[in-house]
């Protein structure tokens, strides 16, 4: 197919935690106008509103500041206007709630929209309740439905999204960045990286950890990242006597995030579904660990039983079985040779099945079907 117009619409300008998000833009083939700025986007590619004139912004702010409403014709027709204006080939919608709440304006401009679910959207009751109606419409319109998991097909099929739309298309990481780690030469030192937050279950690590300390008191972690249960999860450790045992680094880079892998035996995550519903999908930090090579212990949790087959490339768990994930940490702690031997064989299994080339090369090919499709309409 000759070069298109991709429109990909997310809600935030820059997060940390999106890298999937990130790999889209980067690399994604077409000329590409990306548009942010919340659930339905606000800012233009060139960081200005795409309402346009005075009267229209204070109509919209009137609407959406005074009376919360979530039907703002206005802003509606200026997403239309622009996706005319700057003759968009497809909509790549970030997130279903995106999706939802732009389909609206697709179907005014007569452009195909691929929703792209992640996470929380598929899963978070709230979320689920407050969108469901508008969910039912994307799902009748649009050309393409994503999942990162087969978890995730089967709950968006319950959802109400048809079998016949949704395509099955984890996120993928680019190997060629990450190094495999010396793992059977590296001390007792275990990772875990990402938000604070419930479905993370942070305390659960510190808890296997502390198993772990009781045998090996050379044993160190290192906890990545930040959010409301970070400074939860410290005091907790500091209750635990492990203040000296485990570093709170905060938010990193991920190049110093591949510094850290570098230095690891173990990666740790213990994802469970938080009382609200929410779950993962792929978390991308199992990705990245398995890319370098390290052993991974986890639970039996959404995407993570895809990328990490377990007892054979990692070991995973039952949600919230704490003892059980500290007994497979205890075999990494005492055997740096079998930890290697587990992360080699994680770290083939994500450059075959995980690569980013291969996955951003699938997203493309639906974008385009999409635009053939409606072409042929």
């Amino acid at each position: 197919m000759e070069q298109f117009n991709l429109c990909i619409i997310k809600p935030n300008k820059e997060s940390y935690s999106e890298t999937f998000i990130r790999e889209h833009v980067n690399r994604l083939p077409g000329n590409k106008k990306i548009l942010y700025g919340g659930i339905f986007p606000v800012y233009d590619h060139n960081d200005k509103y795409i309402i346009k004139g005075l009267f229209g912004l204070l109509n919209y702010l009137v609407q959406k500041k005074i009376f919360n409403k979530q039907d703002i014709k206005v802003r509606t027709r200026a997403l239309a206007n622009y996706l005319q204006e700057h003759t968009i080939d497809v909509v790549l919608a970030e997130y279903g709630m995106v999706g939802a709440m732009v389909t609206e304006a697709c179907q005014i401009a007569n452009v195909p929209l691929v929703i792209h679910f992640h996470g929380a959207d598929a899963y978070h009751a709230e979320t689920i309740a407050t969108y469901n109606e508008r969910y039912q419409k994307a799902f009748k319109y649009a050309s393409a439905i994503v999942a990162v998991s087969g978890d995730m097909v089967e709950k968006l099929k319950e959802l109400g999204a048809p079998t016949n739309k949704i395509i099955l298309n984890p996120y993928g990481v680019d190997t060629s960045k990450f190094s495999i780690a010396d793992v059977a030469s590296s001390g007792i030192n275990f990772l875990a990286v990402g938000r604070f937050v419930e479905k993370k279950s942070p305390t659960s690590v510190v808890r296997a950890f502390d198993t772990v300390v009781a045998r090996f008191p050379n044993a160190h972690l290192w906890m990545i990242g930040d959010g409301p249960l970070f400074d939860i999860t410290k005091q907790f450790a500091g209750n635990l006597k492990l203040s000296d045992k485990i570093t709170f680094t905060g938010a990193l880079s991920s190049a110093e995030v591949q510094v850290l892998m570098q230095k690891t035996r173990c990666f740790v995550q213990h994802s469970v579904t938080a009382s609200d519903g929410d779950k993962e999908g792929m978390p991308n930090t199992i990705l990245e660990a398995g890319a370098s090579g390290l052993a991974i212990v986890s639970t039996l949790h959404a995407g993570i039983k895809e990328a990490v087959i377990n007892g054979e490339t990692g070991y995973l768990v039952p949600e919230h079985d704490v003892e059980g994930m500290a007994d497979h940490m205890l075999k990494m702690a005492g055997d740096a040779t079998l930890a290697a031997s587990i992360g080699a064989k994680e770290a083939a299994y994500i450059r075959e099945n995980y690569d980013i080339t291969y996955r951003i090369n699938k997203l493309a090919e639906i974008l385009k079907q999409a635009i053939k499709e409606n072409k042929h309409a």
